[in-house]
């Protein structure tokens, strides 16, 4: 069976499909979540269209209190089903792009817009997949669930919701990460830390009225602003001077003894932070050799001792690696400071499948607690690991070796995906080895032949799934 032939017979639907996904907004926004649209209006828009198309293509569709959907095919007598679990929700659309994110834009052979490659054009690949092997007729044992969830991206409250309601798949995937295969993730700790005394305190020569930055805890912030009043003449002289030593964009205003200094870095995936630039960061280690009131010098001072080029929890005290998915990492995403109001700074920590969450936990309180912070909010995730002789990661990789001609060669990652609701379950794609992971990132995109040849894949793993 040559399942590539078949998807190139449904090119033209697939992206037409896979484009009016992408043109909805699906961003979690909580302002104008309805008891049916929980999440927002737009991610309900989206769970509700992308049910419309699988159930014009004639599977069974099941909306469970606008947080999760799936669609079914069931040609098996059987009660067990295999999953696959995509999202429609997408992180904000920050930054200049080339072209507006929520319209879908081809240059190049590439497929642009928020959502390209995390996770609505995975979402339609697998979907497609799943259409092929129905259409095609191919006999299955077992059941297939596309399962729709609208939270991925802060919380995952709707796989939540899904498994308290419904039957656990037998086994499955989730196509939003990498190829070969991901069969370990890492757990998380994700902490907000606020400054016990905001006063002002101690006066400086300068007065810090804000610091911000990021507007999501696993992604990089990729800029970051300042606002201060005082008289300092090497203040904007030294921070052209600093920018451009880091070949970093900037701005600056000035308003009488007030100063407003901005500084545009790189964002990134919060699970691999060093390949992002840090704007925060970077705004912070400049900031840092001047004198402002206590409260905003310690505030400084902990971002710039703590978590300056420090992305594996090192000035935290709490770095940490095994054998099975390498070093603890963290990522400073929220920074909030506010003179007289509030100092908060949000951490996503990702930790490898052996961490011990409690002395990690300890150590860190510690840490943050030398500098006059208390955690004031934490949530934590367990790591997910599948064994390298699971029967599922056998079939995966025959299945990926028989469509590529590649090594299927099993990796791990610091990122949260829907496999870990299920036991037997691993990420499967969407990238290929070499190709960048654009998520999460502005201008991000899919290469439609990468996007294609996925969907061919899926189909096979479908098939060879199903009949497990």
């Amino acid at each position: 069976m040559n399942f590539y032939d078949e998807v190139l017979k449904r090119k033209d639907d697939l992206l037409r499909d896979l484009e009016a996904i992408l043109r909805i907004e699906s961003v979690k926004d909580l302002e104008s979540a309805t008891k049916k649209r929980p999440m927002g209006d737009k991610i309900g828009e989206a769970l509700e269209t992308m049910l419309s198309i699988t159930e014009f293509a004639g599977f069974k569709t099941t909306n469970i209190e606008g947080m999760v959907g799936y669609s079914e095919y069931s040609p098996a007598q059987a009660e067990d089903y295999i999953g696959i679990l995509c999202h429609l929700d997408v992180v904000p659309a920050t930054g200049d792009w080339v072209s507006p994110p929520f319209e879908p834009t081809i240059r190049d052979g590439k497929l642009y817009a928020r959502g390209a490659i995390d996770d609505k054009g995975p979402t339609i690949a697998a979907y497609y997949g799943l259409k092929i092997v129905k259409e095609l007729g191919l006999p299955l044992k077992h059941n297939i669930r596309l399962i729709f969830g609208t939270d991925e991206e802060s919380g995952m409250s709707c796989m939540k919701k899904y498994v308290e309601v419904e039957k656990a798949p037998l086994a499955g995937f989730a196509p939003d990460a990498d190829f070969p295969i991901i069969h370990a993730e890492k757990g998380q700790i994700n902490v907000k830390l606020g400054l016990q005394n905001v006063s002002s305190g101690e006066k400086g020569d300068l007065s810090l009225l804000s610091f911000v930055a990021g507007e999501k805890g696993n992604m990089v912030p990729d800029v970051a602003e300042a606002k201060m009043i005082g008289q300092n003449d090497t203040l904007v002289p030294n921070f052209l001077k600093y920018c451009k030593e880091k070949g970093v964009v900037y701005s600056y205003s000035q308003d009488g003894d007030q100063t407003m200094l901005k500084l545009v870095g790189t964002s990134a995936h919060g699970m691999e932070p060093h390949k992002g630039v840090n704007a925060a960061l970077l705004l912070a280690s400049f900031l840092q050799q001047y004198s402002f009131e206590e409260s905003a010098n310690t505030y400084i001072q902990f971002i710039y001792e703590t978590l300056y080029n420090q992305f594996k929890g090192e000035g935290l005290g709490i770095d940490f690696s095994d054998e099975i998915t390498g070093p603890l990492t963290v990522n400073a995403g929220i920074f909030t400071f506010k003179k007289d109001e509030m100092a908060e700074i949000h951490l996503n920590i990702r930790c490898p499948v052996e961490t011990n969450y409690e002395d990690t936990i300890d150590k860190l309180t510690k840490t943050v607690e030398s500098y006059h912070f208390k955690i004031t909010s934490l949530a934590s995730k367990e790591p997910h690991h599948v064994p390298k002789d699971s029967p599922l990661i056998k079939a995966l990789q025959e299945v990926y070796e028989a469509e590529t001609g590649d090594e299927p060669t099993l990796l791990t990652t610091g990122g949260a995906t829907y496999a870990r609701f299920m036991k037997n379950g691993v990420a499967f794609g969407v990238v290929f080895p070499g190709k960048p992971m654009t998520a999460h990132q502005k201008n991000e995109y899919i290469e439609i032949d990468d996007l294609l040849k996925a969907t061919a894949i899926y189909a096979h793993a479908i098939y060879r799934l199903g009949n497990v």
